[in-house]
This record gives C-alpha cells, structure tokens and sequence, in this order.
C-alpha cells in the first residue's frame, strides 16, 4: 500500500448537487448544427444536457450547498476553508469561493479557486485532504462547479454537444476510522498538451478586445481526436496505477467514479481496470460533460439513491486540458440514501 502516514485522514462526510431545470437535448441541437442524435449518442453516449439560463457558476454552487445542507444537517458557521474548482468563474477576481463564501454566509471560511479543467474536483479533493491531513483545517467544502454554456460556440457542433451546467459539493472531515477517506491519489500535468484543449481569449496573453471576441477565442476549442487519444490511456494508467499501489483488483472495487467526459473513454478505463460496466458511475447520458462537477455530481447521485454506501472501495479518474489527469482511492464512509 501507499505510505500514508499523516497525523490524521480526511474523509468524506456530506455531499450535495445541483443541476438547472432547463434541459437541452440531441433533437434540440439538431436545429442548431448539422448534426443528430443517434451521432452524439453514437459517439459521446451524451442524450441530453442541462443549461443554467440565468445566474453564474456561484448560483449553482450555492444551490449545491443548500442540498448537501439540507441531506446532512451541516451547520456552514463551521466551515473552515472552501476549495472551488471551476473553469467558469463568476469573473477572474475576486475568487468564486469568495462569493460563494458571503453568499453562504460561512464567515469563519477562507477560501481560493483551482483551475485544473475536467480534473479540477480531483485536484480540489487532494488539496482540501491535506489541510485536513496536516490538522490545520476540520470542516473543508470542496466544490467542483462549471457553467459550461457561457464559453461553448452553439455553431461549433464540435464542442457545442458535449458539455453542460451543473454543480457537485463534498464536505472532508478528519475520518474517525483511519480505514475510511481519501486513502490514495495521484495527480499528473503535462503541458505540452495545451494546443489541444483551451480557451485563448480573455487572459493577459490575449486580452478581451473586438479582435479576440471576432476570432471567437472566448470559446472552448477542442482537438478532439488527439484529447480522445490521450484521455484513454491517461486515465486508463492512472487508475491502474492506483490499484497497483494499494493491491486492489477489479473484484475489490464497488465503483468506478469516472470523469463524464466521454462514453467509450469511460468504458476503456473500465476495461484496463476489470471492472464490468455494472460497477460504473454513468449519467453522462442526462447531463453530459459539466467539467468540475461531474464527478462530486455522481457521487451525490449515488448515495442519494442507495447505491454507494458505507465501507465501498472507490476509485475516481478524471482527465482535462492541461493536460491533466489523475486518480484517487476512497473507502467510502457515508451510508446510502441521504
């Protein structure tokens, strides 16, 4: 197994989501770009997604918290430190876990942004468990939130079908069961993926002007047969690799929690991992790829409906521009339906 040896473990212990009402789906996008149904489905395994009309990443975030509130009881006066990974910020300063902060009303919380795309709830998960790890911090909201529609070009049927709103939360606290929490993670970069995947516009390298808005540079663009490539073996290897260093197989693992980027990379994960289909966390069907979100958004799912319980091995992948990628193992804690 991994050394492990921190003065105490963060676990998991509340989780909340949110996703708007509207829905957009196959047949809807049909009307806007040369493209169909059974081609995204075919190809993504994406039916359909949900759009936030009004409102900024912070307001999903906010109606996320009040969830995990509402399930778990959390009184937010106690937390101490709130982690928001997200590519869609409300703006570039202040942070969105300031706002989020004030809107909740978490006075005693201080808190900052992570910028790691589709692996920025992983990266979030980490950096929150080692404030907890370390004794600094008891009571850590970690927030993976993205607004997907306010950077997608609805004319480039490219991108304009893969992705969605939506927000996920998961409160860490030190585990009373050292069996129990965030027992493993290994996190990778490499930049020289960046031509493939990015948003160029609006930065200091490009600044928001008439020619950056012109050229469309204030939308994701997507290489999307080198990202396909690159996100199978990326996150195939790094959750093998998790498993390798804590002796897990295929028959140890209860879940899968993969990142929703793609039907047919979260299949090839599975299958480098042995495990069936079955033991996979799947909803990319109902909300497609909502960067940040989808991967607290299947945990909150799961537990709300029974199915991920207390004493399950879980592992999380995710991988997104940057590149970035990463795995994580977690003995689950929480009981089903809540």
């Amino acid at each position: 197994m991994a050394d492990t040896h921190t003065l105490r473990r963060a676990e998991i212990t509340a989780v909340g989501h949110y996703v708007p009402e509207k829905v957009l789906t196959n047949h809807d996008l049909e009307k806007m770009v040369d493209t169909n149904d059974e081609w995204i489905r075919s190809r993504t395994g994406i039916s359909e997604r949900r759009i936030q009309e009004h409102g900024a990443s912070s307001d999903m975030a906010v109606m996320a918290i009040r969830n995990l509130v509402d399930r778990f009881g959390v009184d937010l006066k106690s937390i101490d430190l709130i982690i928001v990974a997200t590519v869609t910020p409300d703006m570039f300063f202040p942070a969105t876990a300031c706002i989020i902060q004030e809107k909740i009303g978490a006075k005693q919380a201080w808190g900052f942004d992570i910028l790691a795309a589709c692996s920025g709830f992983l990266y979030a998960l980490t950096t929150g468990a080692k404030f907890i790890e370390s004794g600094a911090h008891s009571k850590v909201l970690v927030v993976g939130v993205d607004k997907m529609s306010s950077i997608v070009d609805y004319k480039d049927r490219n991108t304009c079908i893969l992705f969605g709103d939506a927000a996920g939360v998961v409160l860490l606290e030190p585990s009373t069961d050292k069996g129990y929490g965030l027992i493993d993670q290994r996190l990778y970069c490499d930049g020289a993926g960046a031509d493939f995947l990015y948003m160029k516009g609006g930065g200091s390298l490009n600044p928001s002007s008439h020619e950056t808005v012109d050229k469309k540079m204030h939308y994701i663009f997507q290489d999307g047969k080198n990202v396909f490539k690159l996100a199978v073996k990326g996150m195939a290897d790094v959750a093998a690799e998790v498993m390798n260093r804590n002796n897990l197989t295929g028959a140890d693992i209860a879940w899968l929690v993969p990142h929703q980027a793609n039907l047919r990379i979260i299949d090839a994960t599975a299958e480098r991992m042995g495990i069936d289909r079955s033991k996979v966390m799947i909803n990319i069907d109902k909300y497609g790829n909502t960067t940040a979100a989808t991967i607290p958004l299947c945990l909150s799912e799961w537990v709300r409906d029974g199915r991920l319980t207390r004493g399950h091995n879980i592992v999380l992948a995710a991988f997104g521009a940057g590149y970035t990628w990463g795995a994580a193992y977690v003995k689950w804690s929480i009981p089903g339906s809540a």
